[in-house]
């Protein structure tokens, strides 16, 4: 869940400048990501019970689940993390695959790049360790709103969504591991499909224009390709950069002075 910031994140001042000045950062701007990032993050909590059950079932104990939760925070990462303890665990196929899985959110931070530009490395960064795929597709849609309504953005936005997803994550963790019992199949619950759930949430609340048709065939396409031929979760990686450079390459639909459709 958690990303690195750009390389570049260090705002020098010609950087600054160039992208419109400072960023402002307020109280008010934080309770705000926090109010629009809740409703999803009540999906979130669905899985972090999820997370806490099975962490209970392999053993884990509370003090440990919920220590994973808290300086970890990344939902999937931590998930297949437990998929693949036993007393014989392999570290470094699960540092290779929780890296693979991760590196999605080098992709995410550049998206965010022109905001994080304009922040101080202590709010950038500060910023980044909250981040999760919920709360980077909800500031992203702001900040798209705020420049198409020429409006002004707040950078504490980000961390504001990503607080409320860390919340919830981490009282849900504790929900799971302690009181939900029985559950020896959470996928006869329809557990199993929260994080696809909330992802298609995400997707529509991203409203993808006319432009975003092909990048999305292209990460599909290339998805369900290297998941047909290639073992562990290469495909997140593929589909990733597939839409990434199909965007890159693609005509500029945003013309100054023109919104795409």
């Amino acid at each position: 869940m958690n990303a690195p910031p750009p390389t570049s994140c260090a705002p020098s001042t010609a950087s600054a400048s160039t992208l419109g000045g400072p960023l402002a950062f307020t109280l008010s701007g934080l309770l705000a990501g926090y109010r629009a990032c809740v409703p999803v993050a009540l999906g979130v909590a669905v899985y972090g019970v999820l997370y806490g059950l099975l962490a209970r079932q392999k053993g884990l104990s509370l003090l440990e689940a919920q220590s994973m939760s808290l300086f970890v925070f990344a939902g999937a990462s931590q998930l297949i993390a437990l998929d693949l303890w036993s007393p014989d665990l392999d570290m470094f196929s699960l540092i290779v695959t929780t890296f693979i899985v991760n590196l999605r959110h080098v992709l995410m931070g550049a998206a965010l790049s022109p905001q994080l530009l304009r922040l101080s490395p202590g709010k950038a960064f500060g910023s980044l360790f909250f981040m999760t795929d919920e709360s980077w597709a909800i500031a992203l849609t702001r900040w798209a709103e705020d420049r198409r309504r020429a409006a002004a953005s707040d950078g504490a936005f980000l961390l504001g969504a990503g607080l409320a997803v860390y919340s919830f994550w981490n009282a849900s963790t504790a929900l799971g591991h302690v009181l939900v019992r029985g559950l020896d199949d959470p996928a006869r619950y329809g557990l199993d499909f929260a994080f696809t759930a909330v992802f298609t949430a995400l997707l529509v609340g991203l409203k993808p224009r006319r432009k975003d048709i092909l990048p999305l065939i292209a990460a599909t396409g290339a998805a369900l390709l290297t998941m047909r031929v290639c073992p562990g979760k290469w495909y997140i990686l593929a589909g990733a950069f597939a839409g990434g450079l199909t965007a890159s390459l693609a005509p500029a639909a945003d013309a100054p002075g023109k919104e795409a459709k």
